[in-house]
């Protein structure tokens, strides 16, 4: 059985954006802001980089609830011990990743489509990250920008909690849980921020004072 997660605010990592403060130093400060769950990813690191990363980052976070989730790589977050993967769309095997993670890891999977969703075994999959919702800088080349429209689509037709991802801070809170996702993915927001401790804790009580999908129908 899969270990509990909160997807309400999920944080991932920027190597750049992180650089000047330093990424543990930066995730920390997160932590006491109040994400809920952070994964490590570097596209620019190679593997065994990304252990040593990965390790020191785990480390930091052992007197915390976060769980650390690895962006791509089973066998990286095998090696560090890491809670969880996150997969995106051409990133591999989930049910592989399952298999060599064990069934109390977390498992994510990228969703820029609901016609994807055909092909998600929620036996394997833990979430769906879904997005871009809004374009951002901190990935060039992503996938067609989807809108709060297309995740409302996606939230109604899927039977796995949702976190919704790309170019989100505070102000769009409100609209992400509306719709029917249970947290937002940020990363500038945080990262980028001159105090990541309060860039957290603003999005993460401006969640909690947005009203739910099942609130607003009421």
């Amino acid at each position: 059985m899969t270990r509990p997660f909160d997807l309400s605010l999920y944080l991932i990592t920027d190597p750049f954006l992180c650089a000047q403060r330093g990424l543990i130093e930066t995730v920390l400060a997160a932590v006491r802001g109040g994400i809920t769950m952070v994964q490590l990813r570097d596209k620019q690191a190679d593997e065994a980089e990304l252990v040593e990363i990965g390790r020191a980052l785990h480390r930091a976070l052992g007197n915390s609830a976060v769980p650390l989730i690895i962006n791509d790589q089973p066998e990286v977050a095998a090696a560090i011990g890491a809670e969880g993967v996150h997969l995106g769309q051409d990133d591999g095997d989930a049910a592989r990743a399952r298999a060599l993670l064990g069934p109390a890891a977390i498992i994510g999977r990228s969703i820029n489509d609901i016609a994807q969703l055909d092909a998600v075994d929620p036996g394997v999959i833990d979430y769906l990250g879904v997005g871009p919702v809004r374009a951002t800088g901190t990935k060039p080349d992503h996938k067609t920008v989807i809108g709060v429209d297309g995740l409302a689509r996606i939230c109604q037709t899927s039977s796995l909690p949702v976190v919704a991802i790309a170019g989100l801070r505070a102000e769009h809170a409100a609209a992400i849980r509306r719709v029917g996702a249970q947290g937002l993915a940020v990363v500038s927001a945080i990262c980028a921020a001159a105090d990541p401790e309060i860039a957290a804790a603003e999005i993460a009580s401006a969640w909690a004072a947005a009203p739910t999908c099942q609130e607003t129908q009421l």
